[in-house]
């Protein structure tokens, strides 16, 4: 998971930006509760895209995580009296869009005559292999073995993992996000990295 470390530490500013930015959407959200359809934009143009990029490393389906994602705003819109205001709306939003995401799973694991290997996309991440030639084939090649290694993970250590990597999200948050305690987050979080590890070896 070194290159997926590497993208989620670098995308994420610093504390203070991330600290203003948290400020910011608790305003706009408490905007939100008093029916401010205004402030509910700028939230889903703010967190849309996040939203979607968690989803589709859950689903592994593009269309599914386009649905979802716009689910998880209606969703977000129609439980606005549920939000605790000042709290902190990244994991907030996040636990909605991960229920979501694990009720699909659920669903279409329940339909016999779809497999789930069927649905799901193999066609790798857009943007794979820029570059071309040998080494855009080979991060190709690399992108689809994390995904795949990332697919083959338990859901509970796959949440952990792409919420602490790919949104840099705390402990804390990931608990809050996914119902746990912090400690069962961090020992996922340890779980999955060594199954990674393990899985990716000859890519190290």
């Amino acid at each position: 998971m070194n290159g997926a470390s590497s993208a989620g530490r670098g995308a994420g500013g610093s504390e203070a930006t991330k600290s203003d930015t948290g400020a910011e959407d608790c305003a706009w959200m408490e905007s939100v509760q008093r029916g401010d359809e205004a402030a509910f934009g700028r939230l889903m143009e703010r967190w849309e895209r996040p939203v979607k990029s968690v989803i589709a490393r859950l689903v592994f389906n593009a269309g599914e995580a386009e649905e979802l994602a716009q689910e998880t705003f209606v969703r977000v819109w129609q439980q606005r009296e549920k939000y605790r205001a000042g709290a902190a709306f990244r994991p907030w939003v996040f636990a909605i869009a991960v229920n979501l995401a694990r009720n699909r799973l659920r669903w279409w694991r329940k339909r016999p005559e779809v497999a789930l290997e069927e649905w799901t996309e193999r066609d790798g991440d857009s943007g794979s292999g820029e570059g071309g030639g040998a080494r855009g084939l080979e991060q190709a090649e690399r992108a689809s073995a994390v995904r795949d290694a990332i697919a083959g993970l338990p859901a509970d250590l796959r949440e952990a993992i792409v919420l602490f990597e790919y949104q840099e999200m705390s402990h804390a948050e990931i608990a809050a996000a996914v119902g746990a305690t912090p400690k069962a987050v961090e020992t996922r979080i340890h779980r999955a990295r060594e199954k990674l590890r393990s899985t990716l070896k000859r890519w190290e």
